[in-house]
């Protein structure tokens, strides 16, 4: 098995070293290395050193093989794919609706239930994915992305890293919050639980999270909120901390008979193998019963 990418640069394309290109692209050292040295690197079906330019218009073909990369093949056990509603998909990444209740992914050797495992199912047997590259935790519901082979993982993890996906979530939150702002509380672990974060916790790292107010019921707020960091439990440990912690929130807010009201509503990233192309933009549907709750 191998994956195979024939990728014409836009005819506007400035010309520039091969190399360059393919750290452009988010290709990481050691695979361009591995394309380098196996001339599994092609520009108009010919090898070309990699310190030749290439012009737009040229063609640019790429070849990865399983011995690239360090876990080809995740081991992941199909489950039913009856609760995948796909909000898009391209032969190398996957956009699903996740939905509540759902871990995102196995913790144990053949559990099964996940959303992973669910997805597995969604693309059959003959694709090697899925490949997890972000997480929501289980009562989050929303936009969650995927990578159906590993060529594009080392890529879209770069990108994930430079800040290049952006997320942005819908929240209800306990009392009157107005405006817009800024959370700057830098956040590490509670050392009397495990399970959960705080602000100046242990090992505390920085931590960055924005939001702005959409809409009031009696008690609560509905908060745009989009994050600069990606901290465990950012936003519900900012919120919290900030006397306004998610509804239904079991770790951090009061003890409640809601669940969790907590949406990654939008999804933006580039697009693989491109130069300054407008980011894609993906909108998760809120679930009907997100502003139905008590108080």
């Amino acid at each position: 098995m191998h994956w195979s990418y024939t990728l014409p640069l836009p005819i506007s394309q400035a010309p520039q070293p091969l190399r360059q290109l393919l750290i452009a692209w988010r290709i990481p050292k050691h695979l361009i290395h591995d394309l380098r040295h196996n001339r599994r690197v092609l520009v108009n079906g010919h090898y070309r050193s990699m310190n030749q330019p290439v012009y737009g218009g040229e063609i640019v073909q790429l070849t990865f093989l399983p011995s690239d990369f360090v876990e080809p093949f995740p081991d992941v056990a199909p489950d039913s794919a009856a609760t995948v509603a796909v909000l898009y998909e391209t032969p190398d990444l996957l956009v699903i609706n996740k939905t509540r209740g759902s871990k995102t992914h196995p913790n144990q050797p053949d559990e099964r239930g996940t959303t992973l495992n669910h997805v597995a199912a969604y693309l059959g047997e003959t694709q090697p994915g899925p490949y997890i590259l972000s997480r929501l935790d289980q009562e989050t519901t929303g936009a969650l992305i995927m990578a159906k082979t590993p060529a594009v993982v080392p890529i879209m993890v770069r990108n994930i890293a430079d800040k290049r996906v952006q997320r942005t979530y819908l929240a209800w939150v306990h009392g009157e919050l107005h405006g817009q702002g800024t959370f700057t509380e830098p956040i590490g672990r509670d050392p009397h639980d495990r399970r959960k974060r705080q602000v100046n916790g242990a090992q505390a790292q920085a931590a960055i999270t924005h939001y702005d107010v959409l809409d009031q019921q009696p008690q609560a707020t509905l908060v745009k909120l989009w994050l600069e960091t990606g901290r465990t439990h950012q936003l519900r440990v900012h919120l919290a901390a900030a006397g306004h912690p998610l509804i239904g929130d079991p770790l951090y807010g009061p003890p409640s008979q809601n669940r969790l009201r907590l949406h990654c509503w939008r999804l933006a990233f580039p697009q693989l193998f491109t130069l300054d192309a407008p980011l894609t933009t993906i909108t998760a549907p809120v679930p009907a019963d997100f502003a139905q709750f008590t108080v």
